[in-house]
């Protein structure tokens, strides 16, 4: 039997199946985004990743069809508001594209580990060659434009140290020791990723029709700027710099771009893969300081992913993904 002919797995049809509605809700803010850069650059590498994701898109409708699953609805050119006025500045949006290129190679990652099929492994790796290639060019502009933000430096030892005590652990009592690079490199990422996630609450809370979406919204901004602090905290404490915020990014515009249900979806999108980025950063702390902070945002993160799931079923915005068949009502109906 050629491998390409046996059926995909559960596993293999979910990635496929999360890889196309977050693709779409991304492919959205892009195209409103290529519709308001002026700058030529930056708006090459917008046409590049929507030309892409068309591909993809189209491959991964391919792959679901011909398993005999409905293709999913996501989110499409109904969603958006052609026209609307800026919203964003040009580099907000380059930061938007770099940001969610890590989040698609973390994607592609993932599904290729969970696929067994060669064609189903052969199409993540030209999506992971995609991501890398966007990866590698989003940075180069941003550098270029004097707004890529670098991680602290440190300076070398002279000779590798080993751990000599339990007070390495320590971050509340006795001599705190300073953070470790392998501690630095979650923190500074959360910290971008918070960033990105509080903009975005600040300029959906602008234009969303809803007093519902809004206030949970203003809600959302205001929990990742108190995980913005908790982290910034931490770097300062070590005299460490902090990154540039990109709230003077938004526009004073209240005219949406978006549909209600795509600017709830993103956020909630951003709530959920952030646990992926805190949990790693909980398993590198070797401070306690660091590993009650971590435990704290998650705790506090599924609080309010859990407001934000019942937003979008009241809302009949949440598409449910394919499930395993159900025994029991499958036999009740005989």
């Amino acid at each position: 039997m050629d491998k390409n002919d046996l059926k995909l797995t559960s596993a293999e049809i979910g990635t496929l199946w999360g890889e196309y509605i977050n693709g779409t809700a991304v492919d959205i803010m892009s195209k409103y985004m290529l519709s308001i850069i002026e700058d030529k650059k930056i708006s090459c590498l917008f046409e590049e990743a929507i030309e892409t994701f068309a591909k993809q898109k189209k491959q991964i409708t391919t792959f679901i069809d011909n398993e005999g699953f409905p293709i999913p609805i996501g989110f499409t050119e109904s969603d958006l508001n052609q026209g609307a006025k800026r919203l964003f500045s040009d580099i907000f949006c380059l930061h938007y594209l770099h940001i969610m290129t890590l989040h698609g190679l973390l994607g592609h990652t993932t599904a290729l580990s969970a696929s067994v099929r060669k064609d189903l492994r052969h199409f993540y790796d030209s999506c992971d060659d995609d991501g890398k290639k966007m990866y590698h060019k989003t940075i180069e502009l941003l550098v270029e434009k004097g707004h890529f933000q670098r991680d602290p430096y440190l300076y070398p030892d002279k000779n590798p140290e080993f751990i000599s005590s339990q007070q390495f652990t320590d971050g509340y009592f006795g001599d705190q020791r300073p953070l470790a690079a392998t501690e630095i490199i979650s923190i500074s990422f959360n910290l971008k990723k918070k960033m990105l996630e509080k903009t975005l609450s600040i300029a959906f809370s602008q234009v969303t029709q809803s007093k519902e979406i809004r206030k949970f919204l203003n809600s959302a901004q205001k929990t990742s700027d108190e995980q913005i602090q908790s982290f910034s905290k931490i770097l300062q404490n070590d005299n460490l710099p902090v990154p540039t915020s990109w709230e003077t990014e938004v526009t004073i515009s209240q005219e949406s771009p978006f549909s209600d249900k795509l600017m709830l979806y993103h956020i909630g999108f951003l709530l959920q893969t952030s646990q992926a980025y805190h949990g790693a950063g909980l398993a590198a702390a070797m401070r306690t300081d660091l590993v009650v902070n971590y435990e704290k945002i998650i705790l506090k993160n599924l609080m309010v992913t859990k407001e934000w799931f019942n937003m979008m079923t009241k809302n009949r915005w949440l598409e449910q993904p394919p499930l395993v068949p159900n025994r029991k009502e499958i036999a009740k109906d005989r």
